[in-house]
């Protein structure tokens, strides 16, 4: 697995177990270019340190912390890096924090029985603009939609917005998508970011909840 995509990223780690905070950042250091620029113990110290010029745009963020919990200060850190990537590193794979946390900001969620090299790949991914789950957790998060009844409501996005959103959910890139709709790749952001105003969400994970939950 090559890791050239993180070479410009700058990562974060919250994380209150020494052990497990120490690992990853090793890790990471030694089989990625990535720079992990601090490492904290809680959400509190993670958003009152300077980082200068050199902001987080991935974080690795545990869900059980001293003081705030990863879930409550996910808006809090969002306020202040608005695109920063989070992906919940954790011990908690029960359904309510699983989705609290999707639907706060997090675009991945990983259980911490991970090995060390796969968390690299989930960073690999985010990194380059995809999401990820460990696989236990993404099967938690497709039973839930396959095993309750879909009800569409009437969406407030237009037409346009919609088949914008379908090939989002796809998988499809913003190059793909402006292609097949006959549109510049400038026309496809403007659409997603009056799709992300209209809905009042900030990740792509929470978009297509969405969408599965039969919102749009």
């Amino acid at each position: 697995m090559a890791y050239l995509y993180l070479m410009q990223h700058q990562l974060a780690i919250i994380e209150d177990n020494s052990s497990m905070r120490e690992s990853i950042s090793l890790f990471v250091k030694a089989k990625t270019q990535i720079n992990v620029i601090g490492d904290f113990v809680s959400v509190e110290d993670f958003l009152k340190y300077n980082f200068d010029k050199e902001s987080p745009d991935l974080l690795i963020l545990d869900v059980g912390l001293p003081g705030m919990s990863g879930i409550e200060g996910i808006p809090h850190i969002k306020k202040s890096f608005p695109d920063i990537n989070i992906v919940m590193l954790t011990t908690y794979e029960e359904d309510d924090k699983i989705f609290d946390a999707l639907k706060a900001g997090a675009c991945s969620y990983i259980s911490k029985r991970t090995p060390l090299i796969q968390i690299m790949d989930a960073l690999n991914i985010v990194a380059s603009g995809g999401s990820y789950m460990s696989p236990s957790i993404a099967r938690k998060v497709t039973s839930f939609f396959t095993s309750r009844p879909k009800e569409k409501v009437k969406t407030p996005l237009s037409p346009r917005q919609v088949e914008i959103v379908e090939h989002i959910v796809k998988g499809r890139t913003y190059v793909e998508i402006a292609d097949i709709c006959y549109i510049s790749i400038n026309t496809v952001r403007s659409h997603i970011k009056k799709i992300y105003d209209v809905l009042q969400i900030n990740s792509k994970v929470t978009l297509i909840t969405k969408y599965h939950g039969g919102e749009i």
